[in-house]
């Protein structure tokens, strides 16, 4: 069982950044793939970033590639999504899962066992 718990959202102005935690539970950490996804208003939950248990195999969505950097920290049982060169379509609920540790599947919700509550992230133009 993993529990988890975002934090780090807020608003800020497009070309802004913001730093969003991840906290899980568990004393398997480094066994579960991490991923991100959003979810705007009124649009399906998206794909944006996912790593591996290791942190040796990183994968993002073409819409943030190179704004957005996922990194975890096993020992402290953390993953982090920094945001940087905001958009306003970058707005949306963030929310933070796991997955069994494999390289199938990273951008795909089903293959995901555990999800955060998720945290807003708003910007404005």
């Amino acid at each position: 069982q993993v529990q988890l718990v975002e934090s780090g959202g807020g608003l800020v102005q497009a070309g802004g950044s913001l730093r969003l935690s991840c906290a899980a539970s568990g004393r398997t950490f480094s066994s579960y793939g991490m991923g991100w996804f959003r979810q705007a208003p009124g649009k399906e939950r998206e794909f944006v970033a996912a790593i591996t248990g290791s942190g040796g195999s990183i994968y993002y969505a073409d819409s943030v590639k190179g704004r957005f950097t996922i990194s975890r920290d096993n020992t402290k049982k953390m993953v982090y999504l920094q945001t940087n060169s905001l958009k306003p379509e970058d707005t949306a609920v963030y929310v933070c899962a796991a997955r069994p540790d494999t390289i199938v599947g990273v951008n795909i919700e089903s293959e995901y066992r555990y999800w955060g509550q998720g945290t807003q992230v708003t910007v404005s133009s």
